[in-house]
């Protein structure tokens, strides 16, 4: 990590997901830094009125419309992006969907396909059309946003875990890959926070137990904030809250204890379900 922050201003931000929550929290801040900020996401509806506020205030933004799923729709941004500002200093990966529920119940198109094209593949096709321009630069940062559910594999959510563990492989591979071509490559782990995202995942009983249950929650802003802060200075991760690193290390040294507290929690909430 770097002792002394990288001024943002005038850096162009490409943000995917960037409609709502992380993404749209992030895009303000970073236009707040002086940034150039460009916009992705399906709701261009959303994305105008984000834009129309930054410029409002001073800043510079640019709303494009991309479904992360259709190649020509990436192609297009980030052609328009090089084409309009030269180059994409800082690519944030942000888009993403989620499912929870029993994985008897995922319907195979939406919960596993379609998540998966989003969550990983999309990003990847993202990433692959960006890279070359930073490379040719020598100069680049990409933050993928990723989970903590790409570090631990609880119940309830095995297709989105699934696609979060792939994408903290690919965010590892390309880091050790890039760094010597002078591109930074972040992963962000972030634990359940309060955004639209938790609308959309299912009505599952026990997940809403569990929501109950974990009572704090991360904010979509202060999550905003830690991400300017890792493209100020750069770091191979960040987990967000601090306290999920022990649940990390318990994964990784004792898992025999989260099998043990999984199998007590699915045995409880398939008879509640």
């Amino acid at each position: 990590m770097n002792l002394f922050p990288i001024p943002l201003e005038n850096k162009v931000v490409l943000i995917t997901g960037a409609s709502s929550g992380f993404g749209e929290d992030a895009a303000w801040l970073f236009a707040q830094e002086g940034c150039k900020v460009i916009l992705a996401a399906r709701r261009l509806d959303r994305l105008q009125r984000l834009a129309a506020k930054i410029q409002d205030a001073g800043g510079e933004a640019l709303a494009i419309p991309v479904d992360i799923v259709n190649p020509d729709d990436v192609d297009n941004m980030v052609q328009t992006a090089i084409e309009l500002y030269d180059r994409v200093d800082i690519l944030f990966n942000n888009a993403g969907m989620g499912r929870v529920s029993w994985y008897e119940e995922h319907e195979p198109d939406r919960d596993i396909d379609l998540l998966i094209k989003v969550n990983l593949i999309g990003t990847m096709r993202v990433t692959r059309m960006v890279l070359p321009h930073m490379i040719a630069r020598g100069e680049g940062h990409i933050i993928n946003m990723i989970s903590v559910a790409g570090l631990i594999s609880p119940p309830l959510i095995a297709s989105y875990s699934a696609s979060k563990f792939g994408l903290k492989a690919f965010n590892n591979a390309l880091r050790r890959e890039v760094a010597p071509l002078g591109i930074q490559v972040s992963g962000i782990y972030p634990g359940p926070a309060s955004t639209e995202f938790g609308s959309h995942v299912g009505k599952s009983s026990a997940y809403q137990s569990v929501r109950s249950s974990l009572g704090i929650r991360l904010t979509s802003a202060y999550v905003a904030k830690r991400v300017v802060d890792v493209a100020k200075r750069p770091r191979r991760s960040l987990i967000i809250p601090w306290w999920f690193h022990l649940a990390t290390f318990l994964e990784s040294y004792f898992p025999f204890i989260v099998d043990w507290g999984s199998y007590l929690f699915s045995k409880l909430k398939h008879k509640q379900d």
